[in-house]
């Protein structure tokens, strides 16, 4: 049986938490933070336009060699201006399930990222990982971090850590 892998990102944002929770919990602005050669697109007809509980996200998405793939996410929790979770229900992964957590801070807003994920074929799936899954989801949240900063600007403050993805 392959492994359950996880990595976590924390961010502190120079915006209001009810900015943040705006951006954020808009689907729309996803692409926005989404590095452009993963062909990332919302395909999904009736998604709306703000994050709910049950709320089904298709996309397609090509992070290997441009080969389009489906992938469907559906939000299974959300506290208002606290956190919601993505769930995906039909993609690449045996398990993706996403948290995001939004808390005030002074100066502006905490962000932690939190993914849990599994990959199919057993064996096969966890040197699949080592070689490339791991590697490409880091560089998926480093450039996430860059354009968030880019869109709202850098944290002033010394920061402990930025990411972990240990």
């Amino acid at each position: 049986m392959s492994k359950v892998y996880s990595l976590k990102t924390v961010q502190q944002i120079p915006i209001s938490l009810a900015d943040a929770w705006n951006f954020f919990s808009s689907p729309e602005n996803l692409k926005e933070i989404t590095p452009s050669n993963l062909g990332f697109n919302i395909v999904s007809k009736y998604h709306g336009d703000r994050m709910y509980q049950g709320q089904i996200i298709e996309y397609k998405v090509s992070p290997v060699l441009g080969i389009p793939l489906y992938w469907m996410t559906e939000i299974t929790h959300v506290s208002d201006h606290q956190f919601f979770v993505d769930e995906q229900r039909f993609g690449p992964y045996s398990l993706w399930h996403h948290q995001h957590h939004f808390k005030a801070i002074e100066g502006g807003v905490e962000m932690t990222d939190i993914v849990h994920y599994k990959l199919p074929l057993w064996i096969l799936g966890d040197i699949a990982n080592t070689i490339m899954v791991r590697r490409q989801l880091e560089q998926i949240f480093t450039f996430r971090f860059t354009a968030v900063e880019q869109r709202f600007g850098k944290w002033q403050v010394e920061q402990d850590k930025k990411i972990d993805f240990s």
